[in-house]
């Protein structure tokens, strides 16, 4: 028995050895899977046990909850009805509020209309027109005024005490309500002529008396909406309508799957049991013909209908027993589903991955990736990256600093523009010297020679270097601008809080005379420095790097190693400034190239007053407006004009210009003489260019008309843009692209239907309209006739002719 047991013992020693080598088997296995691999796997995993799940609890409740979703569905169907049917009633009575508060409606309201009065007439049929050319399904508005014994319609105007159905009006005349939506007969508001060709028996109305202001009411406005319209609007929100019924506050049926049952009483449709349907809204349980039903209802808080939705019972049971069969067959084609796509997935989720290995790919040796999985593989990367990013960063900070020298450089020979300059300044990091600097100078410094001394011509770029960066290193950041190399030149701004004149003169000289020490001592060299007058802005910095060179100038006189003021050399006044504006020029020149007069006359004036707010001579004012003068007709010789298109036979136009000496004759006299001639002629050369490519698109609409042509279309054809080629064409013809080609279908279709017996459904298509009912529509809106009425009286006015 020992000997059994020690066998046995032994026996499971074995297999539970076995197992463990067989895990880590399992385990090694896993650990070499891919990244790709194990996604995929796991989204098996994870996509089976929910299909799993999902269908067996639709199976077990999907029977219960039919019902419950059949009645949330329907109410929520009818609920969307009603609002769609409310916003087309509120359409109405809004724009039938427009008719009867317009002064067309209240003038006539107290005019015995007769036939003579057409065009007061005409005005009210346009106001009705304007109303049915909403999309609100209205078939006619009728307008009665008792007192004044008129009534109109779509057919005409008639006495209204002659009027067939005069006692029925009347009687709706007076009921207790200014404004409400009742039920009429349709053939109220039908004349014999017409009478056959009811489509809907009854129609809804929106009857407002009239006027609405005053106690006495003597008139009528009625907006008719056939109740077969009323569906068709439903119709087009909804595909199956077989279940949705609409009743007024008297029950009476207003839309019915039967439209034989329009204009009964609910009970006619079978149901019968009405005192559910006192709640504004809700649901029951109802036979109807003896077939049980689920009854949905929600009244309108706008005019008191009610919508109802009948759902039969029975066909919801028959969709109980399917409930099983199809849970399966879903079950199994969502599991096949969900594990295609969890390995389309993991591939797309993997792609990113794969992409870097591949792109790191060269740099990766054998053993890093056996011993890394894809993940350490790229960290180690990323981690080179940004050791990479870090040493590019200190790179473009050195490209950043060269930028600002640049900047500062076209700052102080002032070409950066003025409105700006403050605005580059802070870009630059200058911002808290713009906010507390009160006052400045532009200090300049030179080396004298190099004569006489260690130094060679060769190495001036090196001294000139070697001065700069003294400079940074004996003022504060705080005190100065980043000093800067300009034509052998060293430059930098000072500027200091102090609004003392004096004092801030002071600690200038003594930071430069600092300076100059410096430099001798350290390089051994005579340098002299030249300082502007104190600006208080920096929009006058390139007035005061001018001062700083003008200074330096003098010591040709002065001799070497000097600090030159250039309050003492130019007695206390800034250096000669004529402030001639270049930006504005260039827009000036820019706007007369385009022809655009009001902005090119705009731009003169701004010009014309930056020149004469400079503090200068007479004399000295010649030179901006010569120079003006000048570039102008500089820009006239280079587009092609001669001097004799624009000033033909006169004489000098300098000589003119110097003779004239009020600031307004000199604007004048640069705009009639130079700018505006300048502008005509450019102005022709548009218009030349403007009306061929009008002419191409016409022709191309005169020829495709009856394509689906477009603005895009044409633009390729004649290889322009099509915003461009949208503006030349309504510049031209005053009108858009979609306006013409409208308006040309439009005069094609007059013409088929006066000159030949194309039917009107052809002409509807060859003039790309979607539906005849669309072209009839349209042409009713813009000529007042249907295709059909207008070909009719075309035939009788050639017959009589």
């Amino acid at each position: 028995m020992i000997i059994a047991m020690n066998r046995s013992l032994d026996y499971n020693t074995k297999i539970v050895r076995i197992t463990i080598l067989e895990t880590d088997k399992v385990l090694d296995a896993m650990r070499s899977l891919s990244f790709l691999s194990k996604m995929t796997i796991f989204g098996f995993l994870l996509s089976t046990l929910p299909v799993i799940f999902i269908g067996a609890f639709a199976f077990v409740t999907s029977s219960n909850e039919i019902q419950k979703n059949v009645n949330e569905g329907k109410m929520k169907l009818i609920t969307q009805i009603n609002s769609n049917v409310e916003q087309k009633l509120t359409t109405v009575n809004h724009t039938l509020n427009q008719v009867i508060n317009s002064t067309v409606l209240k003038k006539a309201m107290d005019m015995p209309l007769t036939v003579t009065d057409f065009m007061m007439y005409d005005d009210l049929r346009s106001e009705i027109r304007y109303m049915q050319s909403f999309d609100t399904k209205l078939e006619d508005v009728i307008l009665i005024n008792a007192r004044e014994n008129w009534l109109i319609k779509n057919s005409g105007l008639y006495r209204y005490n002659s009027y067939p159905f005069y006692d029925k009006l009347t009687e709706l005349m007076n009921t207790q309500d200014n404004s409400t939506w009742t039920l009429t007969p349709s053939k109220w508001f039908y004349t014999e002529e017409n009478s056959r060709g009811i489509a809907c028996e009854y129609s809804i109305s929106l009857v407002k008396k009239l006027p609405t202001t005053g106690l006495e009411k003597y008139g009528m406005a009625l907006a008719n909406i056939p109740t077969c319209s009323l569906q068709d609007l439903i119709q087009s929100e909804t595909k199956n309508l077989d279940d949705i019924l609409i009743i007024d506050e008297q029950q009476r049926i207003l839309m019915h799957p039967n439209s034989s049952l329009i204009g009964q009483p609910l009970t006619d449709a079978g149901l019968q049991d009405l005192k559910q349907l006192a709640a504004p809204m809700g649901q029951f349980s109802a036979d109807i013909y003896d077939k049980p039903y689920s009854v949905s209802f929600l009244r309108s808080n706008l005019n008191g209908w009610t919508y109802l939705s009948l759902t039969s019972i029975e066909s919801l049971t028959k969709e109980s027993s399917k409930i099983g069969t199809f849970t399966i067959y879903i079950c199994v084609f969502m599991l096949l589903l969900s594990m295609l796509l969890a390995w389309l997935i993991s591939r797309k989720m993997y792609s990113p991955i794969q992409l870097l290995l591949n792109q790191i790919g060269g740099l990766v040796t054998v053993n890093q990736k056996r011993k890394a999985n894809e993940f350490q593989l790229i960290g180690e990367h990323v981690h080179t990256l940004f050791e990479s990013k870090s040493q590019l960063e200190k790179e473009v900070r050195q490209h950043i600093g060269q930028v600002r020298t640049f900047f500062l450089i076209k700052a102080y020979q002032g070409h950066v523009k003025q409105s700006e300059l403050v605005e580059k300044l802070t870009q630059f990091g200058y911002g808290t010297q713009i906010e507390e600097w009160k006052m400045m100078s532009v200090i300049t410094l030179q080396i004298d020679s190099i004569d006489n001394t260690r130094y060679e011509r060769r190495d001036i770029e090196l001294l000139l270097f070697a001065v700069h960066n003294m400079i940074e290193e004996l003022i504060s950041s705080h005190q100065r601008l980043s000093p800067i190399i300009i034509d052998q030149t060293v430059v930098t701004l000072i500027g200091s809080p102090d609004c003392e004149p004096a004092a801030f003169r002071n600690t200038v000289y003594a930071l430069t005379e600092q300076m100059q020490q410096h430099i001798l001592s350290y390089l051994n060299l005579q340098v002299s420095i030249g300082m502007s007058l104190p600006i208080q802005a920096f929009t006058q910095m390139s007035i005061a790097y001018r001062e700083g060179l003008e200074a330096l100038k003098h010591r040709i006189k002065l001799g070497e190693g000097i600090i030159i003021q250039y309050e003492n050399i130019n007695s206390g006044k800034h250096y000669l400034n004529l402030n001639y504006p270049k930006p504005i020029e260039h827009e000036l020149i820019d706007a007369v190239k385009l022809a655009e007069k009001d902005k090119s006359k705009e731009l003169l004036k701004q010009l014309l007053q930056a020149v004469f707010n400079a503090q200068l001579t007479p004399q000295e004012y010649q030179i901006p407006l010569a120079r003006l003068l000048n570039n102008l007709l500089i820009v006239m010789q280079e587009s092609g004009i001669s001097l004799n298109q624009i000033h033909p036979n006169k004489g000098s136009l300098f000589e003119e210009l110097l003779n004239l000496h009020v600031t307004a004759e000199i604007e004048d006299w640069f705009w009639t003489e130079v700018i505006h001639p300048l502008i005509r002629i450019y102005r022709d050369r548009q218009d030349a260019q403007y009306h061929n490519i009008s002419e191409k698109i016409i022709d191309l609409v005169q020829r495709y008309y009856d394509t689906d042509l477009t603005l895009e279309e044409c633009a390729s054809q004649l290889h322009y843009n099509a915003n461009y080629l949208s503006s030349i064409f309504r510049k031209e013809t005053n009108c858009s692209f979609s306006e013409y080609l409208s308006t040309y279908r439009f005069n094609m279709a007059k013409k088929w239907l006066s000159e030949s017996d194309m039917p009107i459904k052809d002409i509807s298509s060859k003039l790309r309209y979607n539906n005849s009912q669309n072209f009839i529509r349209s042409f009713r809106k813009q000529e007042g006739l249907t295709p059909g009425q207008y070909r009719d009286k075309q035939k009788e006015g050639s017959s009589g002719s």
